[in-house]
């Protein structure tokens, strides 16, 4: 079995904890201590401000290693320097490398996944690494690793069976990447919010949030992105981005503190902030014959109905949509953002998590049911000219595969 092929077996190992992870990255001579870390959490908008933060960092001269999850179509995506891809043969002897210490210690899929990650940015000689956590935080692998700066973007209703019930309780394991006089800062609301302040208090973590520390004003939503200003510490900061949606704004001014306070000049946060790229979030793609695709990973209610405020705000309706989702999601509440959006087909991904579309159907009522993306897709396109690809980033990266001509991949992480 080839090392990709080994991971990948291993993907319904999952249990939370740290050991394993720490005992794994001991064995392979600790690297994630051989640079500085930032760890960016958060129920919906992380990967959004991972990459922003990672390319703020890379204009302000930093070499910088980018760990994200999942991946849309190559898993070589979750591990990138200075935005270049694992190449595939330092990805399979890294693997190899690992591999007989990942069985001694039955570590997981994920687990494996980021000390492979934290390997190659040490053998790289990078000068900072940026780190989107998996699942939740305090148990998550990535926080094997001590931060410089901690991020939570926001506190939703997500993976609640693992982290919940409440969000309080979601909030709580989100703030386990928070440390003693380390800065944090977050956009989270309401009950996440209190939770979030609890535990800085608690931790002696230094907070700062959105809205009552630093500000972001003057939203607006253009052709090709997005306008804005962060106004903090008294400095104000006007900032242009390609990506679509006036929640972006949140999160990358996140990201644009996060530069700031890791010594990045004005000049390298915007730039940062103006090239910032993070696929299958409303990623739009031409299609033939005056086609679009617009794909969106949106799995949670909150992602829901951000994608839903997006489409409006930048003129993107209406739309035919093909819809997919996991089984463990809050179906009922996901059909409640999406409803009046256009025509729905309903699909599926390859993977046993992938929800039964019959099994929606009361929830859409007249949608069509195509078991194959990519038919779901033709199917959707004789009902609108545009299209709008969500649910799941699994479903998503399915669709990109497809339109590539490569096979579906099985997943579970």
């Amino acid at each position: 079995m080839g090392p990709l092929a080994w991971l990948y077996a291993r993907q319904r190992l999952f249990s939370p904890g740290l050991e394993r992870v720490r005992a794994l990255l001991a064995r392979l001579g600790d690297p994630q201590g051989a640079y500085p870390v930032a760890l960016v959490g958060g129920t919906n908008g992380k990967g959004s401000a991972a990459r922003a933060l990672a390319a703020i960092l890379e204009e302000a001269g930093l070499k910088v290693g980018l760990y994200t999850s999942p991946h849309l179509v190559d898993f070589r995506e979750r591990i990138a320097v200075q935005g270049a891809w694992i190449p595939e043969g330092h990805l399979r002897a890294l693997l190899e490398e690992v591999r007989p210490h990942a069985e001694a210690l039955g570590a997981s899929f994920f687990e494996i996944a980021t000390a492979t990650a934290l390997l190659h940015f040490a053998r790289e000689g990078v000068g900072f690494a940026v780190l989107e956590v998996g699942l939740g935080g305090r148990l998550d692998a990535t926080n094997a690793a001590e931060p410089q700066l901690s991020i939570v973007t926001n506190i939703g209703h997500d993976h609640l069976e693992v982290l919940g019930p409440t969000l309080r309780e979601v909030a709580r394991e989100k703030a386990g990447i928070f440390r003693k006089g380390v800065p944090a800062l977050t956009a989270a609301r309401g009950e996440g919010l209190l939770a979030l302040k609890e535990e800085a208090r608690a931790r002696g973590t230094p907070l700062s949030v959105l809205g009552e520390d630093f500000f972001v004003e003057g939203v607006c939503p253009l052709p090709q992105g997005l306008a804005f200003t962060l106004q903090a510490g008294g400095e104000r900061l006007s900032l242009k981005t390609p990506l679509l949606g006036p929640h972006q704004a949140e999160n990358l001014a996140l990201a644009a503190l996060g530069g700031l306070l890791l010594g990045a000049g004005r000049e390298a946060v915007a730039r940062g902030v103006a090239r910032a790229e993070n696929p299958g979030r409303l990623q739009r793609l031409p299609l033939g014959k005056g086609g679009e695709v617009v794909l969106d990973g949106a799995h949670n209610p909150e992602g829901a109905w951000a994608l839903r405020a997006a489409l409006q705000a930048h003129g993107l309706l209406p739309s035919a949509l093909v819809l997919g989702f996991s089984r463990d999601k809050d179906h009922p509440a996901l059909a409640e953002a999406f409803r009046g959006l256009g025509p729905v087909v309903l699909t599926r991904y390859a993977s046993p998590r992938s929800q039964d579309p019959k099994a929606l159907l009361p929830l859409f009522p007249g949608a069509h049911v195509e078991d194959e993306p990519l038919k779901a897709l033709e199917k959707a396109l004789a009902l609108a000219p545009r299209v709008v690809v969500a649910g799941s980033l699994y479903l998503v990266g399915e669709v990109l595969r497809g339109l590539k001509g490569l096979p579906p991949e099985e997943r579970w992480q």
